[in-house]
């Protein structure tokens, strides 16, 4: 399965190499490397995840992430990358405003 990430989950991941990074040098990028590994991780286990907000979800395994997408045409498209801390009610926003 191929996979896709789309630009707002490119600027979650961006925002939480930021964030990462202002903690201690260098953090950022092994965060970014690990989110990354896990998205990856999708051309192989892609669908197999709980879904959530109509979006399956993956938990990241070293830091509080998920990684919510959609299998679409044999392909694992991932729209949001989100911090798992954020007030629920957040979430929930984010996704009635993707409807």
């Amino acid at each position: 399965m191929k996979v896709q990430v789309l630009r707002p989950a490119m600027k979650d991941l961006a925002a939480g190499r930021k964030f990462y990074d202002r903690q201690e040098a260098g953090v950022g990028d092994y965060f970014f490397d690990s989110l990354f590994a896990e998205i990856d991780s999708l051309a192989l286990y892609g669908g197999i995840h709980s879904v959530h907000f109509g979006f399956y979800r993956l938990l990241a395994k070293r830091f509080p992430y998920a990684i919510y997408y959609k299998v679409i045409d044999s392909k694992a498209v991932v729209f949001r990358v989100l911090d798992c801390r954020s007030n629920p009610n957040k979430l929930r926003k984010v996704f009635e405003e993707m409807d």
